[in-house]
This record gives structure tokens, sequence and C-alpha cells, in this order.
């Protein structure tokens, strides 16, 4: 699969509101494994499509325990509160401390369009949370406390 390059800050497509997928087949399973291959070859933890330029609601997380994808995902639970460091592909060399829920439910769809359902909790939590942010423009260092610099 191709490894696509990661749009920074400053770029339009990261502020805008993605759109929701309707059409599912082999042009958006295509899009979920270069997803994956460019969230791998970039040593991240989490990929939304806004950040390789292309505004759709869809996104692909592996915290280490398996790939995660989700197309149209929107949390509908929240519990709880966790505060931690984060760090961003489309935002090199920042970091900063962000505020999440500590437990969240997702419901979305797979690839093939099938409802799905996933809880989630502690990194997993934070990670889907920061990921469906970027589908709504919104970047970690909107709510980072605490921003730095890091090499």
């Amino acid at each position: 699969m191709a490894v696509y390059k990661i749009v920074e800050v400053g770029d339009d497509v990261l502020r805008e509101k993605s759109v929701r997928v309707t059409k599912f087949g082999p042009h958006l399973e295509k899009l979920l494994d270069n997803m994956r291959d460019t969230m791998y070859a970039n040593q991240g933890v989490g990929l939304a499509a806004p950040q390789i330029g292309v505004s759709k609601r869809v996104i692909v997380v592996d915290i280490g325990d398996g790939l995660v994808e989700f197309v149209n995902p929107v949390i509908v639970e929240y519990e709880g509160t966790q505060i931690d460091s984060e760090g961003c592909l489309s935002i090199p060399g920042m970091v900063g401390e962000v505020a999440r829920a500590e437990r969240i439910k997702v419901k979305g769809q797979n690839r093939y369009g099938k409802e799905i359902e996933l809880p989630a909790r502690g990194y997993l939590a934070r990670a889907l949370q920061h990921e469906i942010d970027h589908l709504d423009g919104i970047l970690f260092i909107d709510k980072a406390k605490n921003l730095k610099k890091v090499q």
C-alpha cells in the first residue's frame, strides 16, 4: 500500500469538519489500508483521514493492542477525566497536557459499513478522542495546557 505525507498544522484541511462516509467499497478499503500504513511508517498511534489531506470521517488507531478502524465514529458516552501528555503527527515537535474522558463508548461503522461499537478506557480512549477531534477540525493544541517543544 501507499504511505502518504502527513499534512501539518497550517493546512486548511486540518480545520475543516470532515464529510460523513456514505459509500463503502474498494476505495474506502484502500484509504483505510493506506492510513494504517502511513500511521505505522510514522510511528504514530492514531491517524485521521484529514491528516493525509482527505476530508472524510475515517480514523485508525493502534496503541499496541491491534488495529482499530472506525468510519463515521461518534462518541456516545463519556465518563471520568484523565490528564496526560499528547503530541500529534500533524504538529511535530510539540507536546502538551490535555484533559480527556477516562472512559468512552464509540459507535460507528467498520470498513464494510457494518455498525460497530467499542468501549474504551485509558490510553485507547485518549487516542480515539484525539483522532475524532481531527474529524471536527480540532487539534490537540486547541485544548492543551503547558505546550512545549520537544526534540
